[in-house]
């Protein structure tokens, strides 16, 4: 038995909060959550002036991104012996920034599932990993290099059913183009009408498992909403002139109760200082606006991948959760998005996301109050990943997040 005590425990839930707090911890499992002296006697790990939460979640990561594969011969300069390597250091460094989940939403090869059970035997370090493994996508459409495509029903239920069959622990489906894959739809053009949504929707219900859409569209974000899909990835309204916020739509996802990741990442100032503010600054404004309209909003940074040169580091976490702030969001609903809101999301809520008994020993403990300063985030002393302490903040990074 460990007891870790702190200044403050946040559980994860709004406004729970306990003063002079303690966790008791028995191997991977949280026995019990309560106030300085609760636990008894044990081995106590004290950190005065700390604060302990639930580790942190990351709801949209790419781990292993490599959109190099040429078109014709479908073949990558990258070998998946060195991506996933690089998957490897990915996953070190989202543990560095407290992150203890994270859903990984396309990687060729089924790489995910491989780097997800060696995280959990101890062969690597990281944080728990929710694999999609394949996108599922049109032929040629966004994504189409990591082996997904499908143009018809028959098709998607086949490239489903295999993704389950190699463990996937829920579905991702591209419902609209994106501006990542040269010669692909566009963001604002719908790859799969809703009746196909609807199928790959139905093959995850066999297996108990979600199923993330990639909608930029608006029909796309529509047919998502239903199809019945659980995540809705981007949201962000997407036309040929840019981004146009549609109120009445973003009314239909809050009343459906889909949550919505946005990809909200640290990269966003860097990314509106060299390319302009007016396309991101409307992007955010409809990141607030669906605030207000109910949407239920999860943390999601899309890490992975570059943007006009500018990286999207995977261990910049807190810098998108920095964004939120800058569309309105207190910081007490931040940690709230990023941890039990997120694990709902993920499918994971039954184990992770916030402090309770029963629950996977998820959990960090940061130098300061992120309720008073959400950058205190940073300051993290202590990560436990199903109780095995993986702190990596004396590690340096070693190399780009991207390939």
């Amino acid at each position: 038995m460990r007891i870790i005590r702190a200044a403050k425990v946040l559980t994860g839930r709004p406004g729970e909060v306990i003063e002079d707090g303690e966790v008791l911890v028995d191997g991977a499992t949280i026995v019990s959550v309560g106030p300085r002296g609760h636990a008894g006697e044990g081995d106590v790990l004290d950190l005065p002036g700390h604060t302990v939460l639930p580790g942190l979640i990351d709801a949209h990561v790419h781990l292993g991104f490599d959109d190099r594969v040429h078109p014709v011969t479908r073949r990558s300069p990258e070998s998946d012996h060195h991506l996933l390597l690089r998957m490897a250091e990915n996953a070190r460094k989202l543990v560095s920034a407290g992150v203890t989940t994270a859903r990984d939403l396309g990687a060729r090869g089924f790489l995910d599932i491989a780097l997800r059970d060696a995280i959990e035997e101890g062969l690597a370090v990281g944080p728990h990993i929710v694999a999609a493994t394949r996108p599922i996508t049109i032929t040629g459409g966004h994504c189409w290099y990591m082996g997904g495509e499908a143009d018809d029903e028959p098709a998607i239920r086949r490239v489903a059913r295999e993704n389950l069959r190699a463990g996937a622990d829920c579905l991702k489906v591209m419902a609209s183009g994106g501006q990542m894959t040269p010669g692909a739809p566009p963001s604002w053009i719908p790859q799969y009408r809703t009746e196909q949504l609807r199928v790959v929707v139905e093959e995850a219900a066999t297996r108990g498992k979600g199923v993330a859409a990639h909608a930029h569209a608006h029909a796309a974000i529509r047919s998502a909403v239903e199809a019945g899909v659980t995540t809705i990835e981007h949201c962000s309204f997407f036309t040929p002139s840019g981004h146009r916020y549609d109120p009445a739509l973003a009314d239909l996802v809050a009343a459906s109760g889909t949550y919505v990741c946005p990809t909200v990442h640290g990269a966003f100032e860097r990314i509106r200082k060299v390319h302009g503010a007016e396309m991101l600054d409307a992007w955010l404004a409809g990141v607030s606006a669906m605030r207000e309209a109910g949407v239920r909003l999860v943390a999601g940074t899309d890490s992975g991948f570059a943007v006009g040169g500018i990286a999207n580091e995977t261990d910049g976490y807190v810098g998108g959760l920095e964004v939120f702030a800058m569309a309105g969001h207190g910081n007490a609903e931040i940690i709230e998005l990023a941890t039990v809101r997120a694990a709902d999301a993920c499918g994971v809520g039954h184990v992770a996301g916030s402090l309770d008994p029963g629950k996977r020993a998820d959990l960090i403990a940061v130098a300061g109050d992120p309720l008073e300063r959400l950058a205190d985030l940073r300051n993290i002393a202590l990560v436990l990943v199903s109780g095995r302490s993986v702190g990596q903040a004396g590690v340096d990074t070693v190399t780009s997040s991207t390939g």
